[in-house]
């Protein structure tokens, strides 16, 4: 986690409270980690963090877009911003699709 909020804080980010999210009680079984922020102005963030040595690809769009609704089930709201940390290289078209569904990749 302190990766993430060390780059945030370069970008300007500061949050009032912020906690990772169990994959457990969501139902997922994938290797990365969420984190539900809020920051100074009252906004509720959804962060994702992932670390793989494969390229993420289209597929895994789809795949981070089902867990983000799992994620707005499970807090009854819906969150003003997503952030996506990502370690592993991006393929052109899945970073396009992340765009424009609203993900900030950092």
């Amino acid at each position: 986690m302190q990766m993430v909020v060390d780059s945030l804080r370069k970008k300007g980010k500061i949050y009032k409270k912020m906690q990772e999210v169990p994959l457990k009680e969501l139902g997922i079984r994938n290797k990365i980690k969420i984190y539900k922020a809020t920051d100074v102005n009252g906004y509720f963030w959804a962060i994702f963090a992932i670390s793989q040595k494969s390229k993420l690809l289209m597929k895994d769009v789809h795949k981070f877009e089902e867990i983000y609704a799992k994620l707005v089930l499970y807090f009854d709201h819906n969150f003003k911003h997503k952030a996506l940390f990502i370690d592993a290289p991006l393929c052109s078209k899945a970073k396009d699709a992340f765009i424009t569904q609203g993900w900030k990749i950092q």
